[in-house]
């Protein structure tokens, strides 16, 4: 059984207990056979089953904006969703950074058109940020946006884009030139049947998603397709970040636990030299470290979240913090995992083989780990 006394440390309210305790039970029912072998059939299939189940309706904010993103929860359901499918976490996850800057600078009109439809599962959404030359260093991004009578051009690639290729829409941000670096960026809506829109390379990882090159030549969007103001859009990257960094790290919790788990079963049911595994005192010291780890990824992971819900326009060191030190520990945990398992660790099919895949990409997307640091440091100097 999964450790749930996290869940009654101060940072969470009553409404999160039971976010946790429901969506674990429907987990348990719904994601015990998910067939990853058409990763893209999966996809679709999750997203629609998370809508069908309430559960996307914490990825983004209802159309009126009535109440604002529960990032708690939003951590919460990572974790959780992470612990059971790591493909479901993705699916949930994408829901949610798809649609970060409609949700947090959208027009009523956009939030109107795109929410319901991503809150229901029916549309799938993408975040289009990362380029061949730029991806940690979003400022050097090159795709431009040129205006045109009515409508906005735009023409570049974008690469390692999630959910590329089974999008209905995406968030694009491409250089409009009202400053060099990060000041002449700005975001847009783009819908994936735009005329000059187009999937030129599918890639394939080691823990297999929907992952693609996109190229956009002369593809026109209207100017209502602009996300907040012309030469806003690193505010708005960085501001979606700020959100859903925290849940990242909240991912690698999720697959931390189930690495834990996982081990906790393997060493008390293996026997050598006539005792459980576990009675070997090195094998003690290593659970113990997997544990102390786990509970310090917590840590930073909900105060962060907490932070941000309480009322806190940015979380930029908080959830560098996060993301940073729970990937990293994370990857450590399931690392130990695998040691414990022996043969069968490294025996494909086998859970803790699984999240030996899963968790490397978690120390790369969204910031990779060196960036985290380059982040907190430059946060603490400023303070």
């Amino acid at each position: 059984m999964t450790d749930q006394t996290f869940l009654h440390w101060p940072f969470f309210e009553a409404h999160h207990r039971a976010l946790a305790a429901s969506l674990d039970a429907w987990a348990k029912e719904h994601l015990a056979h998910v067939c990853h072998r058409d990763i893209d059939a999966a996809c679709r299939s999750l997203v629609a089953a998370l809508g069908q189940g309430g559960w996307l309706q914490y990825a983004a904010v209802t159309p009126n904006g009535t109440a604002p993103l529960d990032v708690r929860a939003l951590c919460l359901i990572r974790e959780t969703l992470a612990r059971h499918d790591g493909l479901a976490d993705f699916a949930f996850a994408m829901q949610g950074l798809g649609s970060g800057a409609i949700s947090l600078f959208g027009t009523e009109r956009q939030k109107a058109e795109w929410l319901p439809e991503i809150r229901a599962g029916k549309a799938i959404s993408a975040f289009a940020l990362t380029e061949p030359q730029s991806g940690s260093d979003v400022a050097n991004s090159t795709m431009t946006a040129t205006l045109d009578g009515d409508a906005y051009v735009l023409n570049g690639e974008k690469t390692w884009i999630s959910n590329g290729g089974i999008a209905d829409v995406y968030t694009l941000f491409a250089r409009t030139g009202e400053a060099a670096g990060a000041g002449g960026l700005s975001a847009f809506i783009v819908p994936a049947n735009t005329l000059g829109l187009e999937v030129t390379e599918r890639l394939e990882t080691i823990a297999p998603h929907p992952l693609a090159t996109l190229s956009f030549t002369d593809c026109r969007v209207p100017r209502s397709a602009l996300i907040g103001s012309s030469g806003s859009g690193f505010k708005i990257a960085m501001s979606v970040l700020d959100v859903f960094r925290s849940t990242v790290a909240a991912a690698a919790l999720g697959f931390a636990r189930r690495a834990l788990d996982e081990t906790l079963a393997r060493v008390s049911k293996r026997h050598v030299q006539g005792a459980p595994l576990f009675e070997l005192q090195m094998v003690q010291g290593h659970i113990a470290d997997m544990a102390v780890d786990i509970d310090a990824s917590a840590l930073l992971i909900y105060r962060a979240a907490w932070t941000k819900d309480s009322g806190a326009p940015r979380i930029t060191r908080e959830a560098a913090m996060a993301k940073l030190f729970s990937t990293d520990q994370a990857q450590k945990v399931i690392d130990r995992a695998v040691q414990l398992h022996g043969g069968d660790g490294v025996r494909s099919g086998q859970a803790v083989e699984k999240l030996y895949r899963e968790i490397r990409a978690l120390r790369i997307y969204e910031g990779a780990s060196d960036v985290q640091r380059v982040i907190i440091a430059r946060q603490t100097m400023g303070q």
